[in-house]
């Protein structure tokens, strides 16, 4: 069985969900009101580069959509 895992980096992100690069940081900070606890969070691919499982987004545009 064979299962690819594809990884977004921040440009490809916000083309998937349709959101600027500002509101998914915002939804990533504790500190933010605009905090989402259940939006995946990002991994180091590079010194300054981040990149998100898809399916981990994917998951997360799923359970969005049924709230």
């Amino acid at each position: 069985m064979s299962t690819t895992i594809k990884v977004l980096r921040t440009k490809d992100l916000i083309a998937k969900i349709g959101m600027a690069r500002s509101t998914i940081y915002d939804w990533l900070d504790p500190k933010s009101p605009r905090h989402d606890c259940t939006f995946p969070k990002p991994f180091k691919i590079g010194k300054s580069s981040n990149a998100w499982f898809e399916h981990d987004v994917d998951r997360w545009l799923i359970l969005r959509s049924q709230s």
